[in-house]
């Protein structure tokens, strides 16, 4: 299908996409704080400039959108439209993200990745916190 917007007003639209306090990482923020557990926001002095940064267990956390880290589910699939760009893109984006957590993990840092696929409604929101709470307890 062909795109129906211009060049520029798809470019418009783009440049409009967060890159932080995004609704998925307001969720998880939110859960971690309510718990008890409280952190630093997007590290710029840390590879990648993780979302959340919990020094006192030495973790941080990416909350990564399925579309842009080209996660596994049905929202990361590559577009019809330019697939070839979308393709590199994506590949591009996943390289960088694992170079980076290279990079955490050999500074002492473990890292833990959120899927915004994973946080869809309350239920799955609340599982997927859980899972998060017992990883950052079971390493400190």
């Amino acid at each position: 299908m062909a795109d129906t917007l211009t060049v520029q007003e798809r470019s418009e639209r783009m440049s409009r996409i967060r890159g932080t306090d995004t609704k998925p990482e307001l969720w998880v923020r939110r859960s971690l704080h309510a718990l008890g557990f409280r952190f630093r926001l997007h590290v710029r002095t840390l590879p990648g400039r993780p979302d959340i940064v919990m020094p006192k267990y030495a973790t941080v956390i990416f909350v990564h959108g399925c579309y842009w880290h080209a996660h596994s589910c049905q929202k990361g699939r590559i577009p019809a439209s330019n697939p070839m760009f979308w393709k590199e893109k994506f590949d591009t984006n996943r390289r960088r993200d694992a170079k980076n957590y290279r990079a955490l993990r050999s500074t002492g840092w473990r890292v833990l990745t959120v899927w915004e696929c994973e946080l869809k409604s309350a239920a799955s929101r609340e599982r997927a916190v859980v899972r998060l709470v017992s990883k950052i307890r079971r390493g400190h």
